[in-house]
């Protein structure tokens, strides 16, 4: 989509001549393949790579769109997120050092992109999922200015006519209305393309159907969200959820979300898949420069394709058909959309050499996959795999296996045989495979995540332990070392001086409240029971209506008509508060504590409590 100006249908004839146009590039595509000008070899392998921009305080830095005019390079282009970028490497033949060329390749514009950076304060960061990230940076506000990011926006907003339900169910649980698609903005992923012959390409792509769950459980890197656990790797949930059109699962065209795994094994032809999403689901946008594509075939020019291009764009498939032209000639390639970015570049190299060994090395005893496993258990284990990473049990073949047994058993030896047909150099397939086993037998990155943060829970907030935990993240990154090396560090080193930090830092958001009307009886067993000594008091919209000390309750424990009396007859009133923001600096707590000689501050959002901070805290 970003090669094209993109805007919204304006009437009836707009969409008609837009949809024409789709029908035209289908067909367009059926000649092609029949006449065979689509090509058969080489099997090239190309990668997108996201990534995050991040400030001093390892916090987003939305400054995207000035860092790619200082970058000038068309391999990089734009995100949803003015934090986010991404790099187009140029495709190369799976053969020889194609590894090693393309982690060069990567790390230069890396390095080239981390130079321009440092005339702004501003940080690289590849990880699936920002852990610094709040709902604060989920606004319009913070999405790229550009006009095709608003535009779609505009057309799935529409198109659902109510906002965003997102839930995830983890160890924690996540649950939130959100107005536009900037969710989609948390997702960073590593986006692998494998060029392959269309005359096998069916059998090719349901086997990569079949194989993405065991992959993508050695692969999982996004465990957290907003400072919550939820799954191995949470872009699955949160990427289908925020950019979902149906505002219920019952649509009678869009029964599926736009971002799917599929419904079922692909049985018919290749432009099957795509007739299956025109179908499916209804264009976003168009754009006025699309041509005939049968005419420009009569005339003897191989055509872009650009309105199929366009809509196959809004359609998300985890594992998605692309058509394109490489030095004019067109090709069908199938682009793994469900890996992670990071944890290191060697950690996506590896898991490009798994992913494409294993594509290129099936066994004989999976051809004709369709007919040998239900879609339904491949469907649910690579769900699982998402849910669970390493801790997945598969249902393969008839029979339920680990993780561990199928990735390291079966899947590492034909991915080694894939590559060694391929040509590939024995030392970079021996280094890289060797890394994904390591990994199976040691953490893969969101188990790292996992552990880590933890470990950082049990001496700071988790504000604080987030931003401690990324600045971890970004230092062993630098190293390059792979994941599986990375030590769970005991007391890694503060991230900003004490002048710098904010009340959010510091304060408790596990904080117990109760109501005008409950009993004083029940405020005292609580601060009792909880060895607490300040209870808020919110009302039903968790507005702060009054406040409850340790000090004012304490006379009261032997009164009896007190204690059977409600909370508001005692409590001190609201416009008697001290409250604070969670962005004040924690210097502006300590001095209200001192002014007033208070030992406790609720921190409030729009009148909304949040939190408290207390000196204890402090």
């Amino acid at each position: 989509m970003g090669e094209l100006r993109v805007s919204k249908f304006t009437d009836h004839n707009d969409k008609a001549n837009y949809i024409h146009q789709l029908v035209k590039d289908i067909k367009a595509l059926d000649l092609m393949i029949a006449d065979g000008l689509i090509e058969t070899s080489p099997a090239n392998i190309g990668v997108e790579q996201e990534f995050c921009l991040v400030d001093k305080t390892f916090r987003p830095s939305g400054n995207s769109l000035a860092l790619l005019r200082t970058i000038n390079d068309e391999h990089f282009t734009t995100e949803v997120g003015n934090y986010n970028l991404e790099i187009n490497l140029d495709p190369l033949t799976l053969k020889g050092n194609c590894f090693f060329k393309i982690k060069q390749q990567l790390q230069d514009y890396i390095d080239k992109a981390r130079k321009a950076s440092q005339k702004t304060n501003t940080k690289l960061l590849l990880t699936g999922i920002l852990p610094t990230l709040t709902l604060d940076y989920m606004s319009i506000k913070n999405m790229t200015a550009l006009p095709r990011y608003e535009i779609l926006n505009e057309a799935i907003v529409e198109s659902r006519k109510k906002e965003f339900d997102i839930h995830i169910k983890g160890i924690d649980e996540l649950n939130l209305m959100h107005d536009s698609v900037m969710l989609e903005g948390c997702n960073t992923s590593f986006q692998m393309h494998l060029q392959v012959n269309p005359d096998h390409f069916l059998e090719m792509y349901n086997w990569a159907q079949a194989i993405s769950g065991p992959v993508l459980s050695a692969c999982t890197n996004s465990p957290l969200l907003f400072g919550k656990e939820l799954w191995s790797e949470t872009r699955i949930a949160l990427f289908t959820q925020s950019v979902d059109t149906r505002a219920n699962s019952f649509l009678l065209n869009e029964k599926q979300s736009r971002v799917s795994f599929g419904s079922k094994w692909e049985t018919g032809t290749i432009s099957d898949i795509f007739k299956d999403n025109v179908s499916r689901f209804r264009s976003l946008v168009t754009s006025k420069y699309i041509k005939d594509s049968v005419e420009m075939l009569q005339k003897g020019t191989i055509p872009k394709l650009m309105a199929l291009s366009l809509h196959n764009g809004t359609v998300y498939r985890w594992n998605r058909v692309c058509y394109g032209l490489n030095h004019n000639k067109p090709h069908l390639r199938i682009e793994n959309r469900y890996i992670p970015s990071g944890p290191t570049i060697t950690d996506e190299i590896a898991n490009l050499a798994f992913w494409t060994g294993l594509m290129m090395g099936k066994s004989e005893s999976y051809n004709n996959i369709h007919e040998k496993m239900d879609f339904k258990d491949v469907k649910r284990n690579f769900f699982n795999a998402a849910r669970y990473g390493k801790a997945t049990q598969f249902l393969w073949n008839g029979h339920y296996i680990s993780s561990y047994d199928l990735v390291v058993n079966e899947l590492l030896p034909m991915a080694y045989k894939g590559l060694e047909a391929q040509g590939v150099d024995s030392k970079d397939i021996k280094f890289y495979l060797g890394i994904i086993e390591k990994r199976m037998h040691f953490n893969n990155g969101s188990e790292w995540h996992i552990k880590q943060y933890r470990q950082l829970l049990k001496h700071n907030q988790p504000f604080e332990a987030l931003q401690v935990l990324t600045a971890t993240i970004y230092a062993n990154q630098i190293s390059d070392r792979p994941v599986h090396t990375w030590k769970i560090a005991q007391n890694p080193p503060k991230v900003l001086r004490e002048d710098e930090l904010t009340v959010r830092h510091k304060m408790n958001k596990d904080t117990f409240t109760v109501d005008v009307n409950d009993s004083v009886e029940l405020v005292f067993n609580i601060m009792s029971w909880k060895n607490i000594h300040h209870v808020p008091v919110i009302d039903n919209t968790k507005k702060l209506v009054g406040l409850l000390t340790w000090r004012d309750i304490g006379r009261y424990k032997n009164n009896k008509n007190i204690l059977m009396s409600a909370v508001k007859s005692i409590m001190i009133q609201k416009n008697d508060i001290i409250t604070i923001a969670q962005n004040d600096p924690i210097g502006l707590a300590k001095s209200l504590m001192e002014q007033h000689g208070i030992h406790g501050i609720p921190v409030v959002k729009n009148n909304q409590l949040i939190g408290i901070i207390t000196s204890k805290d402090l």
